[in-house]
């Protein structure tokens, strides 16, 4: 499979877990199989579980709150998102992969 085909795969999965009320469920999922921990203690997958959450959980507060008032995103409301974006892409390169 190349890169482009893993893509189109990766969007079609995210719209299903999306769909299904499962975003953040699939993204942990997802993290245990990329991150081979399928064999990891409980202990350490439970405290990981807490944090991933707690992560997901502060990310979703926070835009909820800082977003403008009103239905249509504003030029605000994007340059935060892309802000948002450019510090998980930091992160990302962090990581060396």
């Amino acid at each position: 499979m190349n890169t482009q085909q893993l893509v189109v795969l990766a969007e079609k999965v995210c719209a299903d877990w999306a769909d299904k009320g499962k975003i953040i469920e699939g993204g942990w999922q997802a993290m245990i199989i990329v991150g081979n921990l399928q064999d990891a203690p409980e202990a350490q997958l439970r405290e990981m579980r807490k944090a991933y959450m707690l992560g997901a959980e502060h990310l979703f507060t926070s835009i909820m709150t800082i977003m403008d008032p009103g239905a249509e995103p504003t030029e605000r409301d994007c340059k935060r998102m892309d802000l948002i974006h450019e510090e998980l892409e930091a992160y990302r390169r962090t990581l060396g992969n």
